[in-house]
């Protein structure tokens, strides 16, 4: 089984930037499709962005295109998203996922592997 840690979550303005980090190990990290989901508080987990085995296909939600991107370095065994023009509504856990081979689809349920999450808090 893959284990996922996160990193570089914290506290931002309206308008900056963010950078997560995800480190994987266990498992091969080439055989995984990668990728971010958020929850806010009171809130459903929601798909955030995904990227394949690898990297010559992404996919985001609505609510970040253009703003997230998504990317990974399978000789590091890392995946990234860089968050910019962040806004109050981005405040949420963000949780880096995985799943064997290909890219499951945006509900949580079809997604194998979980981290921990990190908490990324935007103030107005």
């Amino acid at each position: 089984q893959v284990q996922l840690v996160e990193s570089g979550g914290g506290l931002a303005q309206t308008g900056e930037s963010l950078r997560l980090s995800c480190a994987a190990s266990g498992r091969t990290f080439i055989n995984y499709a990668m990728g971010w989901f958020r929850q806010a508080p009171g809130k459903e987990r929601e798909f955030v962005a995904a990227i394949n085995r690898y990297s010559d296909a992404t996919t985001y939600a609505d609510s970040v295109q253009a703003r997230f991107t998504i990317s990974r370095d399978n000789a590091k065994n890392t995946v990234d998203l860089q968050m910019n023009s962040l806004k109050p509504e981005d405040t949420a856990v963000y949780f880096c996922v995985a799943n064997v081979d290909i890219i499951p689809g945006r509900s949580a349920a079809f997604w194998d592997h979980w981290g921990q999450g990190t908490q990324v808090t935007v103030s107005s």
